[in-house]
This record gives structure tokens, C-alpha cells and sequence, in this order.
């Protein structure tokens, strides 16, 4: 039978502050780990994204601070994206709003001074980048010797950025008596060795097998010849208001942003904002909160905001482009069915991608089978460049998965003819449909 907050010894202005937000009952990670956290022992928390692990994590440790104490923070959350910690300093600030606690969020892309002024007059809760962290530190203006709850959040994805020097500047600085916490949508064998060496000895709580997708989603794909044809596929998609209410497109490049972001402008009805390496900090948060607030139907982004962006209402996710790392894959569907609601995931596979889809596909431990595309798409010949891209992305599959083979452009790379036939492009796809017939 599931507990209740208030059977997990939440705090009474925690549980107020709860009520107004609208949480009931908790989450499976929610009702694993506030107990463990509550007794005192590290954890390692494997959880898939909108499954409830940042309340899972400051809901105890809110609960433990009582009430203001000192200047320097007790409770230091560490995440790897500005985004990531803007969103969990406001969960900090609206769990809080019946408590006297004090809290701050700090992130590189502005001036540190700014972040000094909210730590003067001292804080209980401290959200940020390992980046600023440390900068703040070595300026004197952090204090870090009062901690006593060490949260590391998102831990992959820290690694995946290259924070692992920051952290360990960090973890020499603040007091190894303490309470650590560590939380990763996945358990690769690079987090079990963070988890070993920050951590000494822990407990696992895994909620879903690792790498295992959202259970509310619901996944699609479609097979698409090429770039122009996945933009007339957004631009169908996107005409249907009633069912594309609040959507994320994620895409690989800046390039191909800009190129989504034309057509979704030009198709369909609802505002469209675009996030990119080249936009700047200001323009990126500000897209986040208008779209989290329902003032923009569409975001078109690559993956700096993969992960940290915690709107609840996101009816789609989808993938125009595949990610480089399959892992992101996860984590991109994970922005839809937060918070126990349902969502749908559609990804556009063109040829050079459905290699990359089987290893998703063997990642998330389910088969999605390749849709052809709805009927008013118009399909767009493949452009010589793009169809030579494709043939040669195909050729480098095959040398991985058999070394012996000699590619297309394998020294008669004059010869070669751009045209092969539809099995050839999609060479997986016809051996699973082979397979099928046989059964």
C-alpha cells in the first residue's frame, strides 16, 4: 500500500507547500528514498527522468534543515546545466514558501558578483554548476566547511560534460562527514566508479532497469528518405493543434534548428521559440519559462536542454534528428509523461539512421517498428550531397559491424553509382520484414 507524505515525516510547512502545488501521493522513488535519506546513509538513486527524483531528494533533506542556521549553506546540490539549476532553485523556493529557509541558485554565463550578493547574507540551500561553485569558492565569497548534505544531480550527464576535475576540486573541499547523495537517469560502469570514489559506501535504489524509457510514452517512428522530407513531416505534424499542443523537437545541429524552426513558424499557429549554442543565456532561460508557462506551443532545441527543462504538459517529443549519444535518447522522451501524464515520442529515421535506431532500440530493450510516412507528406528526391552522406554513413556501419567489408567507396570511389535500391538504404528494416513474413 502506498505511503502517504505525511507517513514519510515530511515537514508540516513542506507538506503545505506541497498541497498547494497539487502533490497527493508520491512517486516510487519518492517512497524508496525519503526513508533511506531519513536514516542517514548515502544513496545512489537510478531513476529515469520526470519520474520525481528531485522532491525525492529535497524533500528529506528540506525536512532535516528545520530552519534557518548560520550563513553558509548545509545542503549543496550540485547539477551539470544553468537550466537544470534555475529549475531546481525554484522547486527549492516553492517547497519552501512556508518555511524560513533560505536559498540560492548559482550558474556560470553572468557576472559571479551577482551570485556573491545572494550569498552574503547567508543561505541554507545552495543549487549550482560545479563551474561557478568552484569560482566562488576560490574567491572566498562560498563558504563550504557547514555542509552536511552533499547532493550530486544528474550524474551522468555531469560526466558527459567533463565535470569530473570540478567535482573532485570540490569534494576535497567540503567536509567528508556528510551525508551524499547521488542521482543518474542511468548506471553506466563510469557512475559506478563516481559512485565508488565520492561515495565510499552506499545503497542503490533503481527504480526502472537502467536505460529503460518512460512507461507513459508512447513511441513512434517514421522511415524518412531525407532532410527536406522530415521538415514537409514537421509541418503536417504540427498543423494538428488539437493533438501537437506542447511540443519539443529536438535536432542535432544549430543549422537544422533554424531550417525546423522556419517551417513549424510558417505551418502552424502557436508561437515558436529556438534554443541553440548561439543563443545567448537570457534569451534560452526566458524561452524555457514562456514555454513551461504555455505562452509557446512549439520549442525547437538541440540538446543543451535536454535534461533540466520540467514542464508537465509536454504532449510531444520529437526527434528530427537521432542523438549522437543513444543515452540522450532517454533522456530527450523523458521531457514528455512528467508528473503521471501521458506523452508520445516520435522519431524521423532516415537511411544513414536506421543502424543508430536498432542500437536505441537494443538500449531501451523494446522493438518500435518503422512507420512509412502518412500519405499527405510529399516525399522530396534526395539531394546528390545528402544521398552520398547517407551511402557513405551506411558503409562506415557496415565495416563496424564486419571489418572485412569493402565499402562503396572503397578505392573505385569514381565508379560509384548514387543510386541504390530502397533495400539497400534500408537494409534493416526489409531483414525484419523478412523475418516476420517467415513467422
Amino acid at each position: 500500500m502506498k505511503k502517504t507524505f505525511e507517513e514519510l515525516k515530511i515537514s508540516k510547512s513542506i507538506l503545505k507547500s506541497l498541497n498547494d502545488i497539487g502533490f497527493i501521493e508520491p512517486t516510487p522513488i519518492q517512497e524508496q528514498a525519503i526513508p533511506k535519506i531519513n536514516s542517514g546513509v548515502n544513496i545512489v538513486g537510478v531513476a529515469q527522468t520526470g519520474t520525481g527524483k528531485t522532491a525525492a531528494y529535497l524533500l528529506p533533506l528540506l525536512t532535516k534543515l528545520r530552519k534557518p542556521e548560520g550563513t553558509a549553506p548545509r545542503v549543496v546540490i550540485i547539477v551539470p546545466t544553468r537550466e537544470l539549476a534555475i529549475q531546481v532553485g525554484e522547486d527549492v523556493a516553492e517547497l519552501t514558501t512556508y518555511s524560513e529557509l533560505r536559498s540560492a541558485a548559482i550558474f556560470g554565463g553572468i557576472g559571479w558578483t551577482k551570485h556573491a550578493d545572494l550569498l552574503e547574507p547567508g543561505i541554507d540551500v545552495l543549487v549550482g554548476t560545479p563551474g561557478r561553485m568552484w569560482d566562488l569558492y576560490q574567491t572566498g565569497v562560498l563558504v563550504l566547511k557547514k555542509v552536511k548534505y552533499l547532493v550530486i544531480d544528474e550524474a551522468d550527464r555531469m560526466l558527459d560534460l567533463g565535470f569530473l576535475p570540478q567535482l573532485k576540486q570540490l569534494q576535497e573541499v567540503i567536509p567528508s562527514k556528510k551525508q551524499n547523495l547521488l542521482f543518474s537517469a542511468t548506471f553506466s560502469e563510469s557512475i559506478e566508479k563516481l559512485a565508488e570514489e565520492f561515495l565510499d559506501y552506499y545503497e542503490k535504489l533503481e527504480i526502472a532497469p537502467s536505460a529503460t524509457p518512460v512507461e507513459k510514452v508512447t513511441q513512434i517512428a517514421y522511415r524518412v528518405p531525407n532532410y527536406r522530407t522530415k521538415l514537409n513531416l514537421i509541418g503536417a505534424l504540427m498543423e494538428d493543434e488539437e493533438i501537437f499542443k506542447r511540443v519539443v523537437i529536438f535536432v542535432k545541429t544549430k543549422e537544422h534548428a533554424e531550417g525546423v524552426f522556419k517551417v513549424v513558424q510558417r505551418k502552424s499557429k502557436g508561437e515558436t521559440r529556438i534554443l541553440h549554442s548561439n543563443k545567448g543565456q537570457n534569451a534560452r532561460i526566458n524561452s524555457i519559462q514562456a514555454f513551461k508557462g504555455g505562452e509557446v506551443r512549439a520549442l525547437v532545441t538541440t540538446d543543451v536542454s535536454a535534461r533540466g527543462m520540467d514542464v508537465s504538459q509536454v504532449s510531444h517529443v520529437i526527434n528530427f534528428d537521432i542523438p549522437n549519444d543513444y543515452e540522450d535518447y532517454i533522456h530527450r522522451i523523458g521531457r514528455t509523461a512528467r508528473a503521471g501524464n501521458k506523452g508520445d515520442a516520435i522519431t524521423l529515421v532516415d537511411p544513414s539512421d536506421e543502424w543508430h535506431w536498432s542500437k536505441i532500440e537494443e538500449l531501451i530493450r523494446m522493438d518500435i517498428e518503422l512507420l512509412d510516412l502518412p500519405k499527405d507528406v510529399e516525399i522530396i528526391e534526395t539531394e546528390f550531397d545528402e544521398n552520398q552522406e547517407q551511402l557513405r554513413e551506411i558503409d562506415r556501419q557496415k565495416i563496424i559491424d564486419d571489418p572485412t567489408f569493402k565499402g562503396a567507396f572503397h578505392k573505385k570511389t569514381k565508379k560509384f553509382s548514387s543510386k541504390r535500391s530502397y533495400d539497400d538504404k534500408f537494409p534493416r528494416t526489409r531483414e525484419r520484414q523478412k523475418r516476420t513474413k517467415k513467422r
